[in-house]
């Protein structure tokens, strides 16, 4: 129900807009760098667009590509301001939701940096951070046993240090610490190594990820509409 609708302006006032109705789909390709880049965000989707132009269904995100061994743990996916990072994660859950794709996966938790970054300075375990966040698991004890994939929006927003160097081991999803060396934890499969990860964020801030942790980097952009309306 929370991505069914989407709304113009505050959502108490706003006019909603069925998500299914308006979502455009993106051209999605393998393969964006991660390193810091000085040219401007544009230029360097532009440029990488043109080296791989190999489109990627929504539905195959995590699907893992022709030779390639290894399963997909976690995937990264970036794009300029506005391009659509946040609608893919949406569509992605609302597919899901409504039982069309991924049915393999069990849970779904879709968060976002912005609400990580109000919890910076307070101590959660990861089951007590996804029981506050997600109010209808408390009845959950472990996910170990679940299939289970984490959304992780707009990296690029966050203010937690992320510290991957200095920052403790943790193992226990029932032992509690901040919000910061849990996320640490969970991205280097530490914690609940069986769980599937989704970080999108813009190019500039991507490099706050070790490379050796993200097992999939993926660029996206609108597709060029075509028409044959003469207009």
């Amino acid at each position: 129900m929370k991505f069914q609708g989407l709304y113009e302006g505050i959502a108490e006032y706003g006019s909603e807009t069925v998500l299914n109705q308006i979502y455009t789909e993106l051209h999605i390709t393998e393969g964006l760098t991660r390193e810091v880049n000085q040219e401007h965000e544009v230029r360097q989707i532009e440029t990488a667009c043109r080296k791989q132009e190999t489109a990627i269904r929504r539905e195959d995100i995590f699907k893992v590509p022709p030779g390639r061994n290894q399963p997909i743990r976690t995937m990264m996916t970036m794009g300029v301001a506005g391009i659509g990072k946040t609608l893919l994660t949406q569509k992605f859950t609302l597919d899901w939701a409504e039982g069309k794709t991924h049915q393999d996966i069990e849970f779904i938790f879709p968060f976002t940096f912005k609400e990580l970054n109000v919890l910076k300075e307070e101590k959660f375990s990861l089951l007590g951070l996804i029981h506050k966040l997600f109010s209808k698991t408390k009845g959950i004890s472990s996910f170990e046993s679940f299939q289970v994939l984490f959304i992780f929006d707009g990296l690029d927003e966050s203010r937690l240090p992320l510290d991957f160097d200095d920052n403790l081991i943790l193992t226990d999803a029932t032992e509690s610490s901040s919000v910061d060396v849990l996320l640490t934890n969970l991205i280097r499969g530490k914690l609940l190594p069986s769980a599937l990860l989704w970080i999108t964020t813009r190019p500039a801030a991507a490099n706050q990820i070790p490379a050796q942790c993200v097992g999939f980097s993926l660029g996206h952009r609108p597709f060029p509409v075509v028409s044959d309306d003469p207009r």
